[in-house]
């Protein structure tokens, strides 16, 4: 899993789409090939709803999200898609706005700190 990215649409996207057109989507709009593993989000155009689509090495797989109260925040961004770190899309997932948060300072790998691989 720490090999699989997740990129969420910037734009609304229509989710009458099943797995082959969101599969489309993700060719034409995002340029990229759905079939490397990764996840990609699309949240509907009411915000009330997204959709999850990733290749499981057996198949497409759709997860399919409806808030009860509330609306997703979509990702801004001029490129068609935005990359977001798991615990982003946990947090997009439970309808949380991720425009006023902020990411603690952690700890990265540097060359010079002797680690090896």
């Amino acid at each position: 899993m720490a090999s699989t990215r997740v990129f969420v649409a910037t734009g609304p996207v229509d989710l009458r789409k099943s797995f082959d057109t969101l599969a489309g989507v993700v060719r034409a709009q995002f340029g990229r090939e759905p079939l490397e593993g990764h996840v990609f989000v699309f949240i509907g155009r009411e915000r009330t709803s997204v959709k999850l689509l990733w290749w499981d090495r057996t198949g497409y797989a759709i997860l399919h999200k409806r808030l009860a109260v509330g609306r997703f925040t979509r990702p801004a961004g001029e490129a068609a898609d935005v990359e977001l770190e798991w615990p982003d899309l946990l947090l997009l997932l439970e309808g949380i706005d991720l425009a006023g948060s902020r990411r603690r300072a952690r700890w990265r790998r540097h060359p010079s700190d002797g680690c090896q691989a």
